[in-house]
């Protein structure tokens, strides 16, 4: 700074738009509690400060900033006359924190006109009692909209997520039904087999060679590689010619079951040579309801670890069980969305996870970087299926210096580069009316940089639109909980 502080001239603060519509007592007043000053090249004041000041621009260059991820990012420049910054929530007083909610500096010797907070403050309540009204309610009443339409978005995307877990659970549960059914009756032919078998008359021995088997029959089950179609279908014929030729009735119904089982005719074989042909038949239709109620015992398994699985990957998705800020790993919260949102991605869109198997853990908030992961998918999904056909999502991490990468990529249409910068703005949404709310990515954007000093970018072209994550490894966590999402 040079030359310090200096009276105004009336005339030139009528020049600048802030104040051409002034009266004279009205501008004098203001050159009366303000001043002239001039700055040099660097910073005029500095972001999170005390806001002590309102600044307009007489000539120079601004430079507007906030710090993302520790480091400054620059927002806007400007050489208009006329343009202000500083303090100019003033007239909220004590309602909002009064501090500079982004740093300016400027890159030549700049003049402003310097207004102490204060005095705007009272200026602005004594000149437009009615517009300070007006804009204490369009600032709080936005803030609340914002909050409740905020709370709306995540509750559809816990829906979301909602909706594809119980889709996703319906499945293996239907599943373990219809497979408990069947088994109850197969357990009811193993001991009717089992009785009539014992009914006759010196079969102990023949019995003891049964059970042995049984435990041989199990232990062969499903050794084999998996047959394609027309190998089990082969498979069955040949099974089905090997009974015809024993005398076996309905050997036709068993082949299908053997086949399941991965049994062939060295196994019916080593039956055969290992019972009397008397009993032959009955002893393999005994086997074979035993081998049925393994496989369904086989599918029940599937089925209630599916489940687990899902119930797991919930419990992983909402953080119900754990501290909200903890070590987290990103691969176990990006699979647990995935597979939460599985029934909303669909069977048309593929799904690449290019993970780098050493990032590391990182501090943060879980469920709230799932909740980013969520809307980021979602717009991929929508963006991807709103060209009339499915495509591909890329899910890749790495390790960035001292940053974790997120990036997901779709082969959607692209975002059009009238409105990319807009994207993260509140309410902004390309979604047809009644499909978004406009605020998942403004959410997004809030986690990634308010609560965790991340850094949130988009680039876009047609066919590759790319959102990027990035996280610090070693955060600095304050003291107080940072402004909620």
């Amino acid at each position: 700074m040079t030359g310090g502080p200096v009276r105004c001239k009336e005339d030139e603060l009528r020049s600048l738009f802030l104040f051409e519509k002034l009266g004279s007592d009205q501008l004098a007043r203001l050159c009366r509690d303000g001043h002239v000053e001039w700055f040099d090249p660097g910073p005029v004041y500095r972001e999170g400060d005390p806001a002590a000041n309102l600044y307009v621009l007489f000539q120079g260059t601004v430079i507007l900033s906030r710090t993302v991820g520790g480091q400054e990012v620059d927002f806007g420049r400007t050489s208009a006359p006329g343009v202000y910054a500083g303090a100019f929530q003033a007239y909220l007083g004590d309602q909002v924190p009064q501090v500079y909610n982004n740093s300016m500096r400027v890159t030549e010797r700049s003049r402003f006109f310097v207004l102490p907070a204060d005095a705007f403050a009272q200026i602005m309540r004594s000149w437009f009692p009615m517009a300070v009204h007006l804009l204490e309610g369009l600032f709080f009443g936005f803030k609340s909209t914002q909050e409740a339409v905020g709370q709306r978005e995540r509750l559809l995307a816990l829906g979301s997520a909602t909706a594809g877990l119980t889709h996703e659970l319906n499945n293996p549960a239907a599943a373990a039904v219809r497979a408990a059914a069947a088994l109850r009756e197969r357990i009811v032919a193993v001991r009717r087999g089992f009785g009539e078998l014992a009914a006759e008359p010196h079969r102990g021995d023949d019995l003891a060679q049964l059970s042995a088997l049984v435990d041989m029959t199990v232990g062969q089950m499903g050794r084999s590689q998996p047959l394609s179609p027309m190998q089990a279908a082969d498979r069955e014929d040949e099974l089905g010619d090997w009974l015809h030729e024993h005398g076996i009735e309905d050997g036709w119904q068993m082949a299908p079951v053997l086949v399941q089982a991965n049994l062939g005719t060295d196994w019916l074989n080593r039956i055969a040579a290992t019972l009397p042909e008397g009993i032959l038949g009955r002893a393999l239709n005994w086997l074979s309801c035993t081998v049925e109620a393994e496989l369904l015992l086989n599918e029940i398994d599937d089925a209630t670890h599916r489940i687990s699985a899902l119930v797991g990957a919930a419990k992983q998705y909402t953080q119900l069980d754990r501290a909200p800020y903890q070590n987290a790993d990103v691969h176990e919260l990006l699979d647990s969305t995935l597979m939460m949102l599985a029934a909303q991605i669909g069977p048309d869109i593929t799904v690449v996870r290019d993970y780098d198997a050493a990032l590391p853990r990182i501090p943060g908030y879980p469920a709230e970087l799932n909740q980013v992961w969520t809307n980021l998918i979602d717009n991929a999904v929508w963006a991807m299926r709103s060209s009339g056909s499915g495509g591909t999502l890329t899910v890749r991490t790495a390790q960035d210096g001292d940053h974790v990468l997120v990036e997901f990529r779709d082969t959607g249409p692209g975002v059009p580069p009238e409105v990319r910068d807009r994207v993260f703005d509140p309410f902004f949404t390309t979604k047809p009316v009644g499909e978004g709310t406009g605020l998942g990515l403004d959410i997004s954007w809030r986690i990634i940089v308010n609560r965790h000093g991340g850094d949130l970018r988009l680039t876009s072209v047609p066919g590759d639109t790319c959102f990027q994550v990035r996280l610090p490894i070693n955060p600095v966590r304050p003291d107080s909980p940072p402004e909620q999402p």
